[in-house]
């Protein structure tokens, strides 16, 4: 599953970089049309747009906004949503297939127990997937030693199974901290730029402090952008472990009453 989800985040990077490209090359095409646009008719692109009554395009205007705030910042910027969504959706279908109805599995184990004993108990732990049957199974593997190692077998596997559900969100959570911290930094550097062109134009033009100032805090907001989606993944993945343990918690205990009744049982016979 991890390396599906590793081929189409370098299918997502190498899809972003073509478009990167693609930008790029359309922006340098386009500098010597709107350099004589500007010179006839002193009117930039979105204006001819205003005029017309015509909309932008969002991809279009997104394509603008990602040049204007420069692609080297912008990519890493997008890389850190590719890779961290990436993890996200990988973390959503695990934790997803990983949901067990705890209450049946209980009721198969307890006939299981009174029909055909331990051992086909613990088939039918083996042949359900997720993680409550895996602790169900490492406990019935020890039942001879005595109810009380099962429960201690049990609560160690079972922080076993919590740190594998919890596997990569330590990734998701960097690129949450990282996204929005390249973006001040391309803000930062974005303002020195701006300032080294009012120093070189020798005037403080509103324009040129305008300019230098959008094209900074361009980075910013995307920036920001990506760490507000990948903190909504992040929680709601937080939500579904923490929904899970609760679950593992309530059935593990329920097995241990299971089991102290079907060993009071055999112990009278």
């Amino acid at each position: 599953m991890k390396k599906i989800f590793m081929i189409l985040a370098v299918a997502g990077l190498m899809a972003a970089s073509a478009s990167i490209a693609s930008a790029q090359e359309d922006s340098t095409a386009a500098a010597p049309a709107a350099t004589e646009q500007v010179a006839a008719g002193d009117q930039s692109g979105a204006n001819l747009l205003n005029g017309t009554g015509e909309e932008i395009p969002l991809h279009q205007a997104i394509k603008t906004k990602f040049i204007e705030g420069g692609a080297g910042f912008m990519a890493l910027i997008v890389i850190c949503l590719i890779l961290g969504l990436a993890l996200a959706i990988e973390r959503i279908l695990y934790l997803t297939f990983s949901k067990t109805n705890t209450k049946k599995l209980l009721a198969q184990v307890e006939k299981a127990l009174a029909e055909g004993g331990v051992e086909k108990a613990k088939d039918i732990c083996r042949n359900t997937r997720g993680p409550v049957a895996s602790i169900f199974y490492q406990g019935l593997l020890r039942y001879d030693q005595g109810v009380d190692t099962v429960e201690k077998t049990i609560v160690s596997y079972g922080n076993v199974q919590m740190s594998n559900m919890e596997n990569g969100l330590s990734w998701i959570s960097l690129f949450i901290a990282i996204a929005p911290s390249l973006g001040f930094l391309g803000t930062v550097i974005g303002m020195i730029q701006a300032f080294d062109a009012i120093q070189a134009a020798g005037d403080i033009s509103p324009n040129v402090v305008a300019g230098g100032m959008k094209v900074a805090l361009i980075t910013t907001v995307a920036g920001l952008i990506v760490a507000m989606i990948l903190q909504i993944f992040y929680n709601y993945i937080l939500a579904k472990i923490d929904a899970l343990t609760i679950d593992m918690e309530d059935s593990s205990i329920s097995l241990i009453d299971v089991l102290t009744k079907y060993s009071a049982k055999n112990s009278a016979k």
